[in-house]
């Protein structure tokens, strides 16, 4: 294929950044050129939650910058996210519209579950590197000015990750309020950091043997400049780390920068980055620390490589995403039996319905996250589950879901039960249905039409039943959902039954 032209720009909490690429055939990303230029958008919301109209200024001369740098390069396309710092102000939308009339670049909000998602993706194009360590029990820790994310990964598979508002630069303006010296300040940095992870170590780790630590985010590719040896995309032992953290808290401010070659205002980030780094050390027991050397920019070109074909990972990211759902369905005690047969059903009636429901791959997975997660309101109430499941999922970030897809799953789930609300979209109303005839297809609990087939005959679905067995719960379930069905689609669902001899 031709040779594209790509640019990522990442808006963040204390810099703006661009990186340009070349994508060239098949699995082949290059950096040809990247850009920063520092400017403390969080330091504005985190404290008075907007951005000042000088810092939405700065912000736009950058970006139009960086628009005539993409000219020169002859860009074939971009994407420009933005994080925390921009989803967390209460004047985003009017900075989004200072910036699309006085720059033409389109920015885009992402939510904190795709931001993370796009740094794994970045991850995983170190591929030999990334498969071989998660083999073992692994943590990624990805420190963020605006807060951080724990992820635990086992033998391959995503068991859980967390958000916690732990960022670097909420750190520093926590400590800016406070009048201590530099041995003060690192010890109420350590206690913070301390007693926001002691949830995360009692809820997800356990007994769980941690291994290898992935570090990633801003913050740690200014600490991987020291120059005793520690560089870009190395592994370094626990030992060896805090060897250099005890290091790093012995210097002054002028002996940082200087010894990082950066300026005052990272200098100053540097010690409570390193804090978080060492503390999520001690926390998981982790023997090793692999550094990758990534930044969001990364991630976001990986992940456009992949939807224009270009790149194609061996990781199955779906996977992480529907295990982090069955994780928390279990977390709920979810009865398994029953989601798990819920989710074959709704696969098999999303299946057999393609041509008349016109969704593709993504949708398919949210309808299976909807069915997974449709029975956790009862772990709350009994009596309003719905409402409750649809709290409980509108409450917790499932990676790599937007907050708009969280959302479409929270209201199918609600939708399930409840009557349905026409206010919703189109999208709401075919997955609602479906999902309502997949639960009334295991009306006992008792997998009774495990095994079954569905076709579509003359404005029918047909679902033949595998043996005859007795199915009047099942038949007066589906019964129940047929017309809301029939009405979305124009099928009538309806079930065969074998006839006992």
């Amino acid at each position: 294929m031709a040779t594209r032209i790509f640019a990522a720009i990442d808006v963040g909490s204390f810099e703006v950044e661009m990186t340009i690429y070349e994508i060239s055939g098949k699995n082949v990303l290059r950096q040809i050129d990247q850009l920063r230029h520092v400017i403390a958008l969080g330091r504005d919301t985190y404290n008075t939650g907007k951005i000042s109209y000088e810092l939405v200024d700065e912000m736009c001369r950058v970006l139009g910058e960086f628009a005539k740098v993409m000219k020169s390069y002859q860009v074939d396309d971009y994407r420009a996210v933005a994080t925390s710092a921009m989803r967390e102000a209460g004047n985003s939308h009017i900075i989004l519209d200072q910036i699309r009339v006085r720059t033409g670049i389109e920015v885009r909000i992402i939510s904190n579950s795709e931001q993370r998602f796009l740094s794994y993706k970045a991850i995983a194009m170190k591929e030999a590197e990334f498969q071989k360590i998660i083999q073992k029990g692994t943590a990624i820790a990805d420190v963020s000015f605006g807060s951080m994310q724990l992820s635990l990964f086992d033998k391959d598979s995503l068991v859980s990750t967390l958000n916690i508002r732990l960022g670097v630069l909420r750190l520093r303006g926590v400590l800016a309020r406070v009048q201590a010296d530099a041995r003060t300040e690192q010890s109420l940095v350590e206690e913070m950091v301390e007693n926001e992870l002691y949830t995360f170590k009692k809820l997800y780790l356990k007994d769980r043997e941690i291994k290898n630590l992935i570090g990633i985010g801003e913050s740690i590719l200014y600490l991987i400049r020291d120059s005793s040896g520690v560089r870009r995309g190395d592994r370094i032992s626990a030992e060896d780390f805090l060897q250099f953290y005890n290091r790093l808290i012995s210097m002054s401010l002028d002996q940082i920068e200087e010894a990082f070659s950066v300026n005052a205002d990272y200098a100053r980030l540097m010690v409570p980055s390193a804090v978080i780094y060492k503390q999520v050390l001690e926390m998981t027991g982790a023997e090793m620390l692999w550094i990758p050397g990534i930044r969001l920019c990364d991630g976001i070109a990986a992940d456009y490589a992949e939807s224009i074909k270009c790149l194609k990972f061996t990781h199955n990211f779906d996977d992480d995403i529907l295990t982090a759902s069955r994780n928390m369905s279990k977390r709920y005690r979810c009865n398994s039996g029953h989601i798990q047969q819920v989710e074959e059903h709704a696969l098999q009636i999303f299946d057999a319905m393609k041509k008349y429901h016109g969704l593709g791959a993504r949708e398919r997975l949210l309808l299976r996250i909807a069915a997974v997660l449709h029975d956790c309101g009862k772990f709350i109430s009994m009596r309003d589950s719905s409402q409750c499941a649809y709290h409980i999922i509108m409450s917790t970030e499932i990676i790599g879901l937007s907050h708009k897809e969280r959302e479409l799953i929270a209201n199918v789930v609600r939708c399930n039960l409840e009557n349905f609300d026409y206010n919703n979209d189109i999208l709401t109303a075919k997955m609602t249905a479906m999902l309502r005839l997949a639960n009334a297809m295991d009306r006992s609990h008792h997998k009774r039409l495990a095994g079954c087939r569905l076709t579509v005959k003359d404005r029918q679905l047909a679902i033949a039943a595998p043996a005859p067995e007795n199915l009047a719960l099942e038949s007066l379930a589906i019964e129940g959902k047929a017309d809301f069905f029939e009405e979305i689609f124009g099928i009538r669902p309806v079930l065969k039954q074998k006839r006992r001899f």
